[in-house]
Formats: structure tokens, C-alpha cells, sequence
């Protein structure tokens, strides 16, 4: 079994990622303390490569259609599997990775492996942009985008960037949502899913109830219009007037 965990950076996925290590499942031989298999620069030099085949169209609208419908960059699969390598090449039962940018370049990594696991996690965009991460700045990756100076509003759009890269992948054969709140609040019952899905007994690892919602009592900008889509739809919104998590 072969596993990825993909999501945007300050998601919460560190969790999942240490969660598969401590279940024997091989993370790749060397990973810093949020579980990314490090070092990162093949991988992100190969976000670079994808993103020259992304048209940006205006503000939080861009093209991937060609994404689908042109042959992998021979470049970008070198890069990944220099990446990947050590994960490639062991011979564990169970093996997968996880590093945020994954999510960068999910198109092409579904088009290179489509039938291993995915689980993708999700995070309440309010809590996932209050923190930093190497991902706010679209541009560090080549992605097009209306910059701004307003640091929160550069992460939310990238958020937004990420979850519409999501969303314009046709689905894997394999494939598992994970809200990062139902991991910390229902931990018994979101294993359980997760087990059924992989196939394999998970560990417990400790969660901290006091992540989910710090947007709540947050002094910074943390709500944009264009969250609200994803805010429906996962729940976050339970209908237009009460709130989710």
C-alpha cells in the first residue's frame, strides 16, 4: 500500500503524517518535525515545472486545463521521483510521503501514480492562513497571481489556488477526505474511516482541542468572500446564518 497525504501548508497534516509513522507505514528516510519527507528542493523546483502550464485569468481564477490535456513534463517526473526516492526504492509493506507542496503539483502526481491512496485534508481557511508557510507566496512556486502586500490576503489566495487545483483534479480511484477538526474532535470515529480505507490498524497520537477555531478569538484578517464556497461545502458554514467548527 502506498500512501500521500496532500493539503495546504499550516493544515494540520503533520497529524495524518505522524499518525502513518507511528502505524509502521514508511514516510521516507528522512523527515523534519511536521513528517515532510525532506530535503524538499526536487519538489519544489518541480511545483516550478507545472506551474508554467497554469494560465492565470484575474483574481482568483485560473486555467488548468492544460494541465489535462498536455503529456507530463519528462523534467517534472524526474524531479519527483529524485524527490521520492527513497520512498521508490524500500521495500516496506506500507510506504507513502507527505510535504504540502504535493498539493502544488496533485494533477501530475495523480497522472503518475493513480491508483495509490490519497487522503486529502482539509482545514477551516480562517484557521489555516493565521500561520505562515513557505506556500503563501504563490509566486516563490512560478504561479501567477494578482500580488498583494496585505500578507494574509497573499495566504488566502493561495489557499484558494490550492483548493481550486484540488477541485479541477478528476478524482483517483482512491481517495479520501479528512477534515483536520473531525481528526482533533471525533479522533475515534475519523480513524475508523481511515482504517477502512487503508486497510491497515492506525495509531492514536495525541491532539490539542484548542487548534480548531482560533480564528475565533483572532485580531487579523482572516475571512475573504471567496472562502465562502468551501466554507459551505465542507461544513464550516452549517447553513447561512450558523457556524460550523
Amino acid at each position: 500500500m502506498m500512501v500521500t497525504v496532500i493539503g495546504r501548508g499550516h493544515g494540520g497534516t503533520r497529524a495524518m503524517s505522524h499518525t502513518l509513522s507511528e502505524s509502521g507505514v514508511f514516510m521516507g528516510a528522512e523527515l523534519n518535525d511536521s513528517g515532510d519527507l525532506v530535503p524538499p528542493g526536487d519538489m519544489y523546483e518541480a511545483c516550478r515545472v507545472m506551474a508554467r502550464h497554469v494560465r492565470h485569468l484575474r483574481g482568483t481564477d485560473w486555467d488548468f486545463d492544460s494541465l489535462h490535456e498536455t503529456t507530463v513534463d519528462p523534467e517534472w517526473t524526474r524531479l519527483v521521483e529524485s524527490y521520492l526516492s527513497s520512498v521508490l526504492s524500500s521495500d516496506a509493506e506500507h510506504k507513502g510521503w507527505k510535504i504540502p507542496e504535493t498539493i502544488l503539483v496533485y494533477p501530475w502526481i495523480v497522472k503518475m501514480f493513480p491508483d495509490i491512496k490519497y487522503i486529502y485534508w482539509i482545514r477551516d481557511p480562517r484557521d489555516s492562513i493565521i500561520g505562515g508557510h513557505v506556500t503563501d507566496d504563490l509566486s516563490d512556486f512560478d504561479v501567477e497571481y494578482d500580488r498583494t502586500e496585505n500578507v494574509r490576503e497573499r495566504r488566502a489566495i493561495s489557499w484558494k489556488y490550492q483548493s481550486e487545483l484540488y477541485k479541477a483534479t478528476p478524482p483517483p480511484e482512491n481517495l479520501i477526505e479528512v477534515r483536520f477538526e473531525d481528526f482533533v474532535l471525533d479522533q475515534e470515529r475519523t480513524l475508523e474511516r481511515l482504517e477502512k480505507f487503508l486497510g491497515i490498524r492506525l495509531a492514536r497520537i495525541e491532539v490539542r482541542p484548542e487548534s480548531v477555531g482560533r480564528w475565533r478569538t483572532d485580531d487579523g484578517q482572516h475571512d475573504f468572500p471567496f472562502f465562502r464556497e468551501e466554507l459551505l461545502n465542507y461544513g464550516y458554514l452549517k447553513d447561512q446564518q450558523g457556524e460550523g467548527p
